[in-house]
């Protein structure tokens, strides 16, 4: 346990943000804690590292990447701490040629880079909320490996390592894609053509503002330092505070879809479980649906000891 004539030192590996900008230069510490910084671009690449040599003491993290993890009793729990969030109702290209209509997606294949990508996630629930298509009446082709090594995909998943969705796509070999580049063909066409009206309409409806990334923290680490989980959310959480003060009177382009999704959402990078229930039911009813939970999981259940009481 840390006293006060002791620091942790933390391997930490988290994007660059507005965001975390203070606590990667040092402007803002955790109280008892030094960062060791490990630079990974893009952060995707730590989420594997994470889930299968627990290289990092302290990691960003996606998702749903962090739900299978927690369902498979890896030893590393998240922080109410979301670095990275985005709508996902334009994620979805089709091939025209195949698909006039979301239902025609079942019986056909469509692909995704891996099963459990956050997005992939989302945009799935999507279609099948939205959209009425039974997930399980599509095949899925997924091209890399899922970050947690122990999960297994559902018996209407095919994996094709290292395939080109795009290429898939555009041949029609794949009747739709989730989540990859803008593939330049005539007859490839995004499902949803007005997305960002498409994904206003939505918030309205359900109030949720999709989560992307979280932050785990390795629980040998949690459960020998029994305020560390909420000195790192404090100091997160002010690093994040001074960042978004200065939005409203910032040019940089960097700042300007923050500046954009604040009209709609009000606080655009909202910490803590309170102000995160919707999303996170949300993504935990969505996991569930796609087999990546098997069990009943509660919201507080997901996030280190007392996290519901941190504002």
């Amino acid at each position: 346990m840390t006293t006060a004539t002791q620091t942790l030192t933390l391997k930490a590996a988290m994007g660059s943000y507005g965001h975390t900008n203070a606590l990667k230069s040092g402007a803002i510490t955790p109280k008892g804690v030094t960062f060791e910084q490990v630079e990974i671009s893009p952060i995707i690449n730590a989420f594997r590292r994470m889930c299968r040599q627990l290289e990092f003491d302290v990691c960003e993290m996606a998702i749903t990447t962090y739900l299978c993890a927690k369902a498979n009793n890896l030893p590393f729990t998240a922080l109410p701490v979301f670095l990275v969030r985005a709508f996902h109702n334009g994620a979805v290209q089709i091939n025209s040629d195949v698909v006039k209509t979301p239902k025609d997606l079942e019986g056909k294949k469509v692909g995704v880079r891996a099963w459990t990508v956050t997005t992939g996630v989302w945009a799935k629930d999507i279609l099948r909320t939205e959209h009425g298509v039974d997930l399980e009446k599509v095949n899925w082709v997924i091209a890399d490996e899922e970050h947690v090594i122990q999960y297994k995909t559902p018996g209407n998943v095919t994996s094709q390592i290292g395939a080109n969705l795009g290429e898939m796509l555009a041949s029609g070999e794949l009747a739709a894609a989730i989540g990859i580049p803008k593939v330049e063909a005539a007859n490839v066409k995004p499902l949803v053509e007005n997305a960002g009206a498409v994904q206003t309409e939505w918030y309205k409806k359900t109030g949720v503002y999709p989560i992307n990334h979280t932050l785990v923290v390795k629980d040998d680490l949690l459960n020998a330092n029994p305020s560390l989980g909420k000195d790192l959310y404090d100091a997160f959480k002010a690093a994040r505070d001074q960042y978004v003060a200065t939005l409203a009177n910032s040019t940089e382009e960097a700042d300007a879809a923050f500046k954009r999704v604040s009209a709609m959402v009000g606080d655009p990078l909202p910490y803590g479980i309170e102000a995160n229930r919707k999303a996170m039911e949300a993504i935990i009813a969505a996991a569930t649906t796609q087999h990546i939970l098997t069990q009943p999981t509660k919201v507080e259940d997901v996030f280190a000891k007392g996290a519901a009481s941190w504002g």
